[in-house]
């Protein structure tokens, strides 16, 4: 039976619930089939049996009224009072036909059918023995007519009723097992719904009996644990073997509860280390204020060092501004020796064109002379061949050539000259562009040095500037120790008053049973604390004298190139102490140990 205690509530509720809804929709279509048959012997009793015996019963009412009418025929004389029961007759003999019509589809048996055929049968001879009474009773044959009446024809009408009867029993008989298949039913559905629900019953007494023993013993022992906890005892042994979620429940239970052992057992550690570090928060503190009375000392000698190094800034701020000035100076002479030097080659540049184009011209005139020459030569030939008609034109001809050739001489002449020239205009052009160069080379280095000059003019200048920064920290610094001083105190309050909270904390701790060595540890803890931290309550506060302000140094005015001012440093404003919150202790990690004296020459 384990399988069922393991089994999930869902499914215990599931079963239970669809076993008896199993149970109960047998138990409704059983009952519907029940029902369907006790419908079906009424409707068969309402719709068949009685149908027919009231119909049966009409067509003997209409066969006796027919026979009766035959008698009151064969009574008659008078031919108006025979037409009028002939009217009569032929009205029942209508009834009959319409009975015939409503009894045939009731027909539900073969006795049933086979009886009425012989009926029928029947009824067609009593008609045949009707057509010979009517013909003897309307010609007033009375004797003939009442021998035909009281012969065969009385004969075939006590069968024809003794028939009808007979079918009137049958379905009476019909009706009758009908209605006693209907009480048999009857009896058969009460007698099973009864018993199935009685079974329903037991069944969900049963399956509440048990569901609510099981849930209640294991709810229980929840409810008890779960007091237990409240109460504080965490040594308790939570176990579950279900299956189900009580078991589940049981089982985060379980975990709740070795989760808060842990916690409350880091918490206590911590709340130790607590008390421990709140001692040395206190002990921390009066060594801070140790090295707050040396750091004001300090101070007071970085201010003296400062006021001297602030009047030797202010001279060589002063100096390299007059160098930065001269150089200038030096730039700016230099610069217009350049330019005149540039002039220079410029115009050594024009007169080495203008010779190159006179050796050009002188050129042209060469060849001038050399064409003029030939043309001469060519003259003196023509000359020579007109005999004495040309002698006047050779002498002409000889004088230009003569001159030609003087030309000629002259304009090499003047070629050399002007070669000479050119050569020493390209050597005194090349000494020039020489010169400018050393010149443009002297114009940099000159920019250089006033640029370095500049340089060093602006940094002296900021140089001034960060020594009155610096002063101005100073002067902060000052007021972070007096800030300081105040921390001091306010650390020393806050170590008492951490030490008294690790002191409830143990207390509230001390709630909680573990199990294990936790029985007086909460307490020996708090004394501890305690008594670290009265050695540090009774301590004087730190006092810290003010120091004197720093002479600021002067500061020379500075007109290098691109110095600008620089940003003096924020002003420490006087902050009020935070305290640190503290951090929760990991689940998973021991509690981490007070800090160490490097930790607070840091802080």
């Amino acid at each position: 039976m384990q399988w069922i205690v393991n089994m999930r509530l869902r499914s215990k509720l599931l079963l239970s619930f669809g076993a008896i809804l199993t149970l109960m929709v047998l138990l409704g279509l059983f009952a519907l089939r029940q029902i369907a048959l006790v419908n079906n012997s009424t409707e068969d009793m309402a719709r068949n049996w009685l149908p027919s015996v009231a119909s049966v019963n009409r067509l003997r009412d209409s066969m006796r009224e027919y026979r009766q009418l035959e008698l009151e025929h064969a009574l008659t004389t008078d031919e108006v009072g025979m037409r009028d029961i002939e009217s009569r007759m032929e009205k029942a003999r209508n009834e009959l036909a319409a009975g015939r019509k409503v009894y045939e589809p009731l027909i539900s048996s073969e006795e049933e059918r086979n009886l009425w055929k012989g009926i029928l049968a029947a009824w067609a001879q009593y008609q045949e023995h009707h057509a010979r009474f009517l013909a003897h009773s309307q010609k007033n044959e009375t004797e003939e007519a009442r021998k035909v009446l009281e012969g065969e024809s009385r004969q075939v009408y006590f069968a024809v009723s003794a028939s009808l009867q007979k079918l009137i029993d049958l379905n009476i008989a019909g009706a009758a097992k009908a209605t006693a298949d209907a009480e048999a039913t009857y009896q058969q559905a009460l007698w099973a719904i009864g018993l199935t629900l009685a079974v329903l019953v037991a069944m969900g007494l049963a399956q509440a009996i048990l569901l609510a023993r099981g849930l209640s013993r294991a709810v229980n022992d929840t409810v008890a644990q779960l007091n237990e906890l409240a109460e504080g005892n965490l040594a308790q042994d939570v176990r579950s073997e279900r299956g189900d979620e009580i078991g589940d429940l049981q089982r985060a239970l379980e975990r709740t509860v070795q989760g808060l052992r842990q916690v409350v057992s880091q918490v206590r550690d911590g709340a130790e280390s607590v008390a421990t570090a709140s001692a040395q928060i206190a002990q921390g503190t009066s060594d801070l204020s140790g090295r707050t009375e040396e750091q004001a000392s300090s101070l007071e000698e970085t201010a003296a060092s400062i006021e001297e190094m602030s009047g030797t800034v202010a001279t060589n701020a002063e100096n390299a501004r007059q160098a930065n000035q001269l150089a200038s100076a030096a730039s700016d002479v230099a610069r217009r020796g350049g330019e005149l030097v540039a002039q220079v080659v410029d115009n050594m540049s024009g007169i080495q064109v203008a010779s190159r184009k006179i050796s050009d011209i002188i050129g042209v005139i060469d060849g001038i002379a050399f064409q003029t020459n030939i043309l001469a030569l060519n003259a003196a030939v023509e000359a020579a061949r007109a005999g004495e008609q040309g002698r006047g034109f050779a002498v002409v001809a000889g004088e230009v050539r003569s001159l030609a050739q003087r030309s000629a001489n002259a304009a090499r002449e003047i070629k050399t000259l002007i070669n000479d020239s050119v050569e020493k205009v390209n050597a005194g052009h090349e000494l020039v562009n020489s010169a400018g160069s050393t010149i443009e080379d002297v114009v940099l280095q000159v920019r250089k040095v006033t640029d370095l000059v500049g340089e060093i003019a602006h940094a002296s200048t900021e140089q001034s500037q960060g020594v009155l920064q610096i002063n101005q920290a100073v002067g902060q610094l000052d007021q972070m120790t007096q800030q300081n001083a105040a921390l001091v105190e306010e650390s020393m309050a806050a170590a008492d008053s951490l030490r008294t909270q690790a002191a409830r904390l143990n207390e509230a701790m001390a709630f909680f049973r573990t199990g294990g060595r936790d029985g007086g540890r909460a307490a020996t803890a708090t004394a501890t604390a305690t008594s670290q931290g009265a050695a540090h309550a009774t301590r004087p506060p730190v006092s810290v004298s003010p120091l004197k302000p720093v002479a600021t140094a002067t500061r020379a005015p500075s007109t290098a190139r691109g110095s600008e001012p620089a940003r003096p440093l924020p002003s420490a404003r006087p902050e009020a102490p935070r305290m640190a919150a503290p951090s929760a202790p990991s689940l998973g990690h021991s509690p981490a140990k007070a800090s160490s004296d490097e930790e607070w020459e840091t802080f």
